[in-house]
């Protein structure tokens, strides 16, 4: 099949387990379409945009969130399923904290310009879902750039001079008001969202389509 040379924004947040279980069942849609030709930019959806610097502990997290730790365990049971249905290690008891994103936003936007954001954009699920890391914690961040090949000391200097921050918080602030209320949200040739963790058959209609479109074109 000929590439469709299509887009497709993906509005996530690395502490969504949704979008996780999203990206894996994309990432075989594309394997099995290598020649899909999309030019894939993950972008900053924050789900907890007043999350204190520090994050918070995530059992309190959880139950603040969900009314209490009866309907937590239940919805993150749920979760655990489908996780372990699509075939992902998750450890969710490994998970002390609730982190802020705002950094590792960052840390997925400038990876791009190198072209590693589906690298770290893995590896931030990996460690947070898997390993149970603090990805609000700069020097995690710092292990991610170095375990894909990013200069430490350029990501380091970006961090110090609060780069991008107007940036990424405008991005995120256009989303919502587009009426994005949720991730993941697929975003595709710029012509029509998906929302929530498609599923692979889902994504392989879409992108025969897109080759369809593209072969008329």
């Amino acid at each position: 099949m000929e590439a469709s040379h299509a887009s497709l924004d993906i509005l996530s947040d690395p502490i969504c387990p949704w979008c996780y279980i999203g990206k894996v069942k994309l990432d075989r849609a594309l394997a099995q379409r290598p020649e899909h030709g999309l030019d894939i930019f993950w972008r900053p959806y924050q789900l907890n945009p007043q999350m204190p610097a520090t994050g918070m502990d995530r059992t309190e997290y959880l139950e603040t969130k969900f009314g209490g730790p009866d309907r937590a365990r239940a919805i993150y049971g749920q979760i655990r399923d489908a996780a372990i249905a699509a075939g992902l290690a998750v450890d969710f008891d490994k998970i002390t904290r609730t982190p802020n994103t705002f950094d590792a936003h960052r840390l997925i936007r400038w990876s791009r310009s190198d072209g590693y954001q589906q690298a770290v954009v893995d590896s931030l699920f990996a460690r947070y879902f898997e390993r149970g890391e603090d990805i609000g914690d700069r020097s995690v961040l710092m292990d991610v750039a170095a375990e894909v090949g990013m200069d430490a000391d350029v990501l380091m200097g970006l961090y110090d001079a609060d780069a991008d921050r107007d940036l990424l918080t405008g991005e995120e602030a256009m989303a919502r008001e587009m009426g994005v209320s949720g991730v993941p949200t697929f975003i595709v040739g710029q012509k029509f969202a998906l929302s929530g963790a498609q599923e692979t058959t889902a994504w392989l209609d879409v992108l025969d389509r897109l080759s369809e479109e593209s072969e008329k074109a």
